[in-house]
């Protein structure tokens, strides 16, 4: 699933090429798409037909265009794009709808192989969508507050990077960036919550700003062609990463082998050496 950096580029693209112009048409082309819609996909363009997209917003690994007073929320899911291009190419296989705007330039698409992402109106929801209101601010928010995340971070006695995949308390942080972060400031991941110190809190959150914007700054990450910016092309960061999905390579800081660990149905990457495992960790 994309995470922060891969959605904050899509939002970015999306600002660029699609803000301040006016929808003419929408066709939705997969029923799967609208399905959080629940008048259905007729009304969903229905409502979005005429209307002037304002500033592109996000909230963790959920973005928005303000349309007016109301919103239309894009949550990519697994597999899920946003490509804008000339209006005349052909449509791709997975191409689940179509935005055209009344200036005749780029259209923009909604491409999803998985159908795991969904498109959504929001009554009122230009500023913050009620639907996204128990989504945590990311830490690349202004609102984002650093105390208050400290003191509720030690409370939730739990392993650290279970904590920074909950979204009710920091948003926007997935696996990927979960590693790289810990890898970065020296922690566990199965460490305990409730047995870090302020210090290594501070670390940790400088941490995971600083792995979020080189990422960004790289365009995302891009494993296979199911993440894309909206031009289409892929991001590099892989090219950076320091142990996800690199096992029994060595690390860059110290050349011990990476380790691969099961976690949640997935994994978890370290350095056996530069983040000790803790006796007794939370998993």
């Amino acid at each position: 699933m994309p995470e922060l950096p891969e959605v904050e580029t899509v939002r970015d693209g999306l600002q660029r090429h699609v803000s301040g112009r006016t929808i003419a048409d929408v066709q939705v082309l997969h029923p799967r798409a609208a399905r959080r819609h629940l008048a259905g996909p007729d009304d969903l363009a229905a409502v979005l037909r005429g209307s002037t997209v304002g500033v592109v917003r996000r909230r963790g690994k959920y973005l928005w265009l303000p349309v007016g007073h109301d919103a239309l929320i894009a949550h990519l899911g697994m597999s899920g794009q946003l490509v804008v291009g000339d209006p005349g190419r052909p449509l791709a296989p997975h191409v689940r709808a179509t935005f055209a705007f009344t200036d005749g330039g780029p259209d923009l698409r909604f491409v999803d192989q998985r159908t795991f992402g969904h498109l959504t109106f929001a009554p009122g929801g230009a500023v913050l969508p009620p639907a996204l209101a128990h989504i945590a601010p990311d830490p690349l928010e202004d609102a984002f507050d650093d105390e208050r995340f400290a003191a509720r971070l030690r409370l939730r006695k739990t392993g650290i990077k279970r904590a920074l995949l909950d979204q009710s308390l920091i948003s926007g942080v997935g696996n990927i960036y979960a590693d790289e972060a810990l890898w970065r400031a020296r922690l566990h991941w199965a460490r305990a919550t409730d047995g870090l110190r302020r210090p290594d809190v501070t670390r940790l959150l400088a941490e995971v700003r600083a792995v979020l914007a080189a990422a960004i700054a790289a365009g995302g990450t891009s494993f296979d062609s199911l993440y894309v910016q909206v031009n289409g092309q892929s991001g590099y960061f892989d090219r950076s990463l320091a142990v996800y999905g690199r096992e029994g390579e060595p690390c860059p800081r110290c050349g011990t082998p990476v380790r691969r660990d099961k976690f949640m149905n997935r994994s978890s990457f370290s350095c056996p050496r530069c983040q000790l495992r803790p006796r007794r960790g939370r998993w």
